[in-house]
């Protein structure tokens, strides 16, 4: 909700104001305490859950569930309350959001509580190369990230061995799965330095990945998550033992995925119906497929594009706009 109701500014509002905390949706009351005590923070963590959001809209864009958001305090609508593989990597993707920006936040000192990475330098890093460039703090991203993104898991309250529990666990699992893969995929960089460019000496910093990159990782963590169920002791458990045992990085589910093929306002499905499908794809966004055998509808459209581009001396490319007519098929 952070990512949809756009937070202010630092600078926008006064520090120690507890109205701006009371008036952002979708708080629980550990959050809105961790908002009073750093209201700057707030801006970055709203920026990282739409970039998870965005991310998220990437990699199911070709999918019959393509991550769409709603418009409510629960951004995704009522599927999120079924703790399927989809519920799974949403809530992997948004936590990874969330540490990515406030560790590059930091880096770049927008916020008064921590600046650029500490991190030790690397064993194998070559002697004469200097450690010692602004690199992203990770950690501090990590630890914050987990602390304000699991309140709201940590707040609820359940019977041991119940449904709640099971599903309690399985957020804080799939949370901490996107933290870490921000936090491992950090890696160094360095920045040559030396007379016309001879690289004869290297600075050198910790950096954060392209968030695709952990969006890509994320996504293969989602093909191969763990059916779970809830033990009696209270413990998640494989559906299946033949499995090997989900790591900490693993995305991990307790109910199958919901029919994502028709309108259910029940599950929270939207359907395919009035989707763009590829007709000569095979795959996930090939009509047949994302149509769930209902067919599909053809139409032609106008699409203008820059074509006949030329450079001109000195310096600029002028281009012409030239329109095509093209085939385009969705779902009915």
């Amino acid at each position: 909700s952070l990512a949809m109701n756009p937070v202010q500014r630092p600078e926008m509002f006064i520090i120690g104001a507890q109205p701006v905390c009371s008036q952002l949706p979708g708080l629980s009351p550990g959050q809105r305490k961790l908002c009073q005590l750093y209201q700057e923070h707030m801006a970055y963590i709203g920026e990282g859950a739409k970039t998870g959001i965005k991310e998220c809209q990437y990699q199911f864009r070709q999918r019959r569930w393509n991550c769409s958001t709603v418009d409510n305090t629960s951004v995704f609508g009522r599927v999120m309350q079924i703790g399927s593989r989809e519920t799974a990597f949403a809530y992997a993707v948004s936590a990874a959001g969330v540490v990515h920006a406030v560790s590059r936040a930091c880096r770049e000192g927008e916020l008064s509580t921590c600046g650029c990475s500490r991190a030790a330098r690397p064993r194998d890093l070559p002697r004469d190369w200097l450690w010692g460039g602004c690199g992203d703090n990770v950690d501090y991203g990590y630890r914050f990230a987990k602390e304000f993104v699991d309140a709201r898991e940590r707040e609820k309250s359940f019977a041991k061995g119940s449904e709640a529990q099971g599903r309690v666990l399985m957020n804080l699992q799939n949370n901490e799965a996107g933290r870490r893969a921000v936090y491992k995929m950090a890696d160094v960089a360095c920045k040559c330095h030396g007379v016309s460019g001879s690289c004869s000496l290297k600075t050198c910093w910790l950096q954060l990945a392209e968030f695709r990159k952990v969006g890509d990782q994320l996504k293969e963590k989602y093909d191969s998550a763990a059916a779970m169920r809830i033990s009696r002791r209270g413990k998640l458990e494989l559906v299946n033992s033949r499995f090997n045992q989900p790591t900490p990085e693993d995305l991990v589910y307790v109910d199958p995925s919901p029919d994502y093929c028709l309108r259910n306002e029940t599950t929270g499905s939207l359907g395919t119906q009035g989707r763009l499908c590829n007709k000569t794809s095979e795959g996930m966004d090939g009509c047949e497929l994302l149509c769930c055998g209902r067919g599909y509808d053809r139409f032609q459209s106008v699409q203008v594009e820059r074509c006949h581009c030329r450079f001109h001396w000195c310096c600029f490319v002028r281009c012409r706009k030239c329109a095509q007519v093209v085939d385009q098929h969705v779902c009915k």
